[in-house]
């Protein structure tokens, strides 16, 4: 992995370096709230035009994440789900569960959207700029500016991409690294119906299959993993999943509909099928890999570009590690900047230090995605799982009840 090279000024002064954070999601509000109480100027820009809908997906957080938010004031009583401390994996076969192996999660669930609003109101209103959509990278001077279509926006010494997993940041500085399609869709749903305090549920009904479900506020939140070829994607959703990175729930279709609820009428126990059934609000998400980042942090001027979270690289939801990856690279990057600003550490040598301990994570997780894809057996897609076509392959066998 590449060294920073020392830049000319590095030296701190009397002034904290300005940041400017593009994406207004969890990482980006993190490393917000984080510079900002150490006192660093901070503007963050957010594509959205307004706050964000009440539709986030369940998320996993460990227990250093969580220190971290408490650190920041952000009480736990605000965004958990519950008390659930467990995960139980519940292996099925020809719709019967057959066995259960209950585990002790190092950590607490939530939801996007709890999470996002119990952070968010706590960022000043003045420093977030909505409705701004990032196109280009510059220079004024020796700072780092963004481009926009209203025009150039204020240089900032530090420009941090927190824009998720399709990133203008990593289009612009890495763009050599591209997202590829895995092979497999999260088709995800929130139900109405209110589901019993208690754990998160894995239902592992043979290979070529996942189903998650746990209670949320108002109900419960379900996603379903099954293969699909790019064609069969663009059938459902009406794009290629190289172009529909997200599908909202207004570009779910009815057959995409009809796809999950047959697949979840042969191979869910009835209760959780039910649970399909009843959904009206859907989404899915294309699951898609990325070549391990090489560097987290470009010189750019006398200043520095930096990707964070699903902008360095996007992890499959798998592995439970997006958000904390994303809130640990924001504390290390807050601890880099702090160190340079109020210590005098040199803040080419800070940055790449905390490179350094941040990439080999990322790598780490990205791995970890494929292997459990791979047991799981949803690495290889089907010839043809659009609606209303036979079962073959990998939904053959899950029909049967085998298992890998």
């Amino acid at each position: 992995m590449p060294d920073l090279d020392p830049r000319p000024g590095s030296t701190p002064d009397d002034r904290l370096p300005s940041v400017a954070i593009v994406g207004g999601s969890l990482t980006g509000t993190v490393a917000a709230l984080m510079l900002t109480s150490a006192g660093f100027p901070v503007t963050v820009y957010e594509a959205a035009p307004a706050a964000a809908s009440p539709a986030g997906g369940l998320l996993s957080l460990e227990h250093p994440a969580l220190e971290l938010l408490d650190r920041l004031g952000v009480d736990q009583s605000e965004y958990l789900t519950g008390p659930a401390q467990h995960i139980e994996q519940i292996t099925v076969i020809d719709r019967r569960p057959t066995a259960t192996v209950r585990r002790a999660y190092p950590g607490r669930f939530t939801t996007w959207t709890l999470l996002h609003a119990a952070l968010s109101r706590r960022l000043p209103d003045p420093i977030v700029h909505r409705g701004v959509r990032i196109t280009g990278l510059a220079r004024h001077g020796d700072q780092p500016v963004l481009a926009t279509a209203g025009g150039p926006t204020p240089p900032a010494d530090l420009i941090l991409f927190a824009d998720g997993r399709t990133s203008t940041g990593r289009q612009l500085l890495d763009p050599g690294r591209r997202l590829r399609y895995a092979g497999y869709v999260a088709h995800r749903g929130t139900t109405p119906r209110i589901l019993p305090p208690g754990d998160f549920q894995r239902f592992e009904p043979g290979p070529g299959a996942q189903f998650n479900i746990a209670p949320v506020p108002g109900g419960a939140d379900w996603t379903f993993y099954l293969p699909a070829t790019a064609d069969a994607f663009a059938t459902l959703f009406g794009d290629r999943p190289d172009r529909r990175a997200f599908v909202l729930p207004h570009q779910v279709s009815a057959a995409a509909r009809v796809h999950v609820d047959e697949h979840a009428t042969r191979l869910l126990p009835a209760a959780q099928a039910g649970l399909v059934d009843v959904t009206a609000h859907r989404t899915a998400v294309p699951m898609m890999d990325i070549d391990p980042p090489t560097r987290m942090v470009w010189p750019v001027g006398g200043g520095h570009a930096i990707l964070l979270g699903d902008a360095l690289a996007p992890v499959r939801p798998h592995t439970a590690r997006g958000a904390n990856n994303g809130i640990e690279q924001a504390a290390g990057l807050a601890t880099a900047l702090t160190q340079h600003a109020y210590r005098g550490a040199d803040l080419a040598g800070a940055l790449n230090g905390w490179q350094r301990r941040h990439l080999p994570t990322v790598a780490q997780h990205l791995r970890l995605g494929t292997q459990i894809a791979d047991k799981l057996g949803l690495a290889q897609p089907v010839t043809d799982p659009a609606p209303g076509a036979p079962a073959t392959r990998a939904h053959a066998a899950v029909g049967a009840g085998s298992r890998r």
